[in-house]
């Protein structure tokens, strides 16, 4: 699964309004064909986007090309269970990526449309908030 090899601080707040605001920069296709966006907002925990990227790496085989444009680098932490209040702050539990609405999860080329959207739409499925199947418009 994905987390990061490194980082700064352990643990972090939680802001909680930061994740409402639509994408300003990951709101295009730019690698790919198609891409599977995101238009709600929350949380994809890092187990969510192995699988969804497991699912797609089943439909293309060895025909098309897969970016992954998130990755959970946001921290959460967790209390045991029965534990008192006070005492600090709990340890890691696990990582996750801040989702925006607007935002392009992940992108494939190389295949056709019928095995693209059939791919994005069943890695929709693994992903906790509301996605769909974009083109890329060429400029």
């Amino acid at each position: 699964m994905l987390f990061p090899k490194k980082v700064k601080h352990r643990k972090w707040h939680r802001h909680a309004g930061s994740v409402r605001a639509n994408a300003t920069r990951t709101h295009r296709v730019n690698f790919g064909e198609w891409g599977l966006k995101a238009m709600t907002h929350g949380y994809a925990t890092s187990r969510q986007i192995e699988s969804a990227r497991r699912t797609i790496s089943r439909y293309l085989h060895k025909g098309g090309k897969m970016w992954i444009r998130v990755f959970p680098d946001k921290p959460i932490t967790i209390k045991g269970s029965e534990v008192p209040m006070g005492s600090g702050k709990g340890t890691v539990d696990h990582y996750v990526a801040n989702v925006r609405p607007g935002m392009i999860l992940f992108e494939i080329d190389g295949v056709g449309e019928d095995v693209s959207s059939e791919a994005l739409r069943s890695a929709g499925y693994k992903l906790s908030m509301k996605t769909k199947i974009v083109k890329r418009l060429d400029t």
